[in-house]
């Protein structure tokens, strides 16, 4: 059988970067097998719905170069893809359930179920829960004769179906990165599977449509380990052959300690979704990875090495490599700690590796600069071993299109001197004079002033930098000149001895 993995996130809100990596561990293993990776959108928790996001999740996806083969867009044989569109399927399959006595209906009322609870605290019971012992005490189609339970259907009472779990039974199954897990039943209760508004909950709706949609391996996050035994359960339940799980460790926030959330996040400054998310309720502007100027090769870089390993050194990975090397088996267990220090590095590495051209176009999407696009793509080359994002070439390299309107005053007390300026005059003079100069003949002409006298390079050096740039550090200085040309130079080379004062 194909390889057949699905992503099913709940449109309730963003697509945080731990379902980000899941979608895309997910896509890695069926592209590698040759297999199919479809998008499911799982809506039955109508309550907590939220307007935008199925197509922010969508859009999201879109951008990381996680493209479905079948889905809400897409379409495919296996549809519906919204579980909201799917909503008779569950309710037979529910009642095939209570047909076998595998399941049940419970007519128990909100405070019924409290004082329920209240009982079992009493009786100092560990886990007070709906389970095969407490069900014989309430108010279900166990304990009520037949006919009660028709009358109270016929009669539109409110009710929810019931996973009857079996009485002290021990539940195994294999986990690709968990190796066996093995659960008693007796720290099970009898989960909701229909809820009295006839939507299913999550632990229904997702084993039949797995099975239905044909789903071979079901990857996801380590907060679903502990509903995995339910879900194999049902699997034999119904008779099917459950698909192969892989629960994946934790995102961590940054020194380890707790899941990483939104507030770690907001609290250290740094992006936890894909997108700009804006929140419909409160208004809150949340600036997603491709608005804080991250390439999206980069994020899926970064992503697909907090939990994975390759077994190499390599870190930098295309999209293609990824799928080449990509194994369930070297999922790791534990959490993966959040570093956005790495993820600016991959971003650095992937942006050094394009050209000059590719650079000066994607500054001229992101920005209104209006410069001659050759002058733009030199620029770019000379700025791309400094820069973490495209933003940084004009906010770092604004030298290159406006002189300085103020000088770093570190360096003018140190470095600012009567034989600096001298000397300065002297190159403004020399390079004056021509049309062109290329690095190679501004850093001659420059030394040639210099020898003279043999005045140190470090005497002087710096405070050219600062009359062209206004900083005490940057990009190649003799660069800078043949970029800005000789004219610019000499500019503002004048500009800075009149605006500046020698103080020694």
């Amino acid at each position: 059988m194909s390889v057949r993995v699905r992503f099913a996130p709940s449109p309730t809100g963003a697509l945080h970067i731990g379902g980000v990596r899941t979608a895309l561990y997910n896509y890695l293993l069926a592209k590698k097998s040759g297999g199919q990776f479809i998008i499911r959108i799982e809506d039955t928790d109508q309550s907590r719905y939220v307007e935008g996001a199925e197509d922010y999740i969508l859009n999201a996806l879109e951008w990381c170069g996680i493209v479905p083969d079948e889905g809400p867009k897409t379409g495919g044989d296996y549809g519906p893809y919204r579980q909201s569109d799917r909503k008779s399927f569950y309710k037979q399959y529910a009642d095939k359930l209570i047909s076998e006595g595998k399941a049940y209906y419970a007519f128990d009322t909100p405070e019924e179920l409290d004082e329920m609870r209240e009982r079992l605290k009493e009786a100092r019971m560990a886990n007070p829960q709906y389970n095969a012992i407490s069900r014989n005490q309430m108010k279900n189609s166990i304990t009520m004769s037949a006919e009660e339970v028709n009358q109270k259907l016929e009669s539109g009472e409110q009710y929810v179906i019931r996973f009857k779990m079996p009485k002290n039974d021990d539940v195994r199954f294999k986990d690709v990165v968990r190796d066996w897990v093995v659960v008693n039943t007796t720290t099970l209760d009898d989960k909701v599977l229909m809820k009295s508004d006839g939507m299913p909950t999550y632990h229904l709706a997702n084993i039949v449509d797995d099975h239905l949609m044909e789903i071979t391996h079901v990857i996801r996050g380590e907060e679903w380990l502990p509903s995995a035994p339910l879900h194999v359960l049902l699997y034999e339940a119904f008779g099917w052959q459950a698909p192969q799980f892989a629960h994946l460790p934790l995102l961590l926030k940054p020194d380890g300690n707790g899941k990483l959330s939104k507030r770690a996040a907001d609290q250290l400054g740094f992006p936890i979704f894909p997108l700009n998310w804006t929140d419909p309720e409160t208004g809150e502007l949340s600036k997603g990875f491709k608005e804080s100027g991250y390439l999206p090769e980069a994020f899926m870089n970064f992503l697909s090495l907090l939990g994975w390993n390759p077994g190499t050194e390599q870190e930098l990975f295309s999209m293609e490599e990824l799928i080449s090397e990509f194994s369930l088996e070297r999922i790791n267990k534990s959490g993966a700690k959040f570093d956005i220090e790495k993820a600016k590095w991959f971003n650095q590495q992937y942006l050094k590796n394009k050209s000059n051209d590719e650079l000066a176009q994607m500054l001229k999407a992101e920005t209104n600069i209006d410069v001659d696009f050759e002058l733009l793509s030199t620029i770019a080359g000379s700025m791309k071993e400094r820069i973490t994002f495209i933003s940084d070439i004009v906010e770092s390299g604004d030298f290159f299109f406006n002189a300085p309107q103020t000088y770093d005053e570190k360096t003018v007390n140190k470095k600012w001197t009567t034989e600096a300026v001298h000397k300065l005059t002297d190159f403004a003079n020399e390079i004056g004079q021509l049309e062109s100069i290329s690095p190679e003949e501004a850093k001659e002409k420059f030394m040639e002033v210099l020898s003279k006298d043999n005045t140190p390079l470090g005497k002087v050096m710096p405070a050219l930098r600062l009359a062209l740039t206004g900083a005490g550090g940057g990009p190649d200085l003799m660069e800078i000149i043949s970029i800005l040309g000789t004219k610019e130079t000499a500019s503002r080379i004048r500009k800075a001895i009149e605006v500046l004062k020698t103080s020694n």
